[in-house]
């Protein structure tokens, strides 16, 4: 286990946590009366940082002369989606673009956690 990355990735998911709440009380109608759902959200991107930040890199995938960063996109976009898909469930499917938001997410914070533990 690298505690850097896992630092890295879990600060970063609680970045981008905020800047999803940003987003998201825009769509359901500001802060106010909708605390827990932002807070959930918020917190769901910071699990979101922490499972990234203990992922190992899949080694079965060798394609470091195309792209040096495909791992961690393709593990960036498994653990986003499967990280996002909880929240979304929790909406009933209504918040699609917090869902693919959570996807995009998951790269960023894979690829960026890999750039700078290296």
């Amino acid at each position: 286990m690298n505690l850097k990355r896992l630092g890295i990735a879990t600060l970063l998911g609680a970045i981008l946590g905020i800047l999803c709440i940003i987003g998201a009380s825009g769509r359901v109608g500001g802060w106010f009366g909708n605390e827990i759902l932002l807070i959930g959200l918020w917190y769901n991107r910071v699990i979101m940082g922490l499972l990234i930040g203990f992922a190992e890199p899949l080694d079965f995938i060798k394609r470091e002369n195309i792209l040096p960063w495909y791992n961690a996109i393709i593990r960036g976009i498994i653990l986003g989606t499967l990280v996002s898909l909880q929240f979304f469930l929790s909406t009933v499917f209504l918040d699609l673009p917090t869902f693919l938001a959570g996807i995009a997410y998951g790269i960023i914070i894979d690829v960026l956690s890999t750039i700078l533990v290296k």
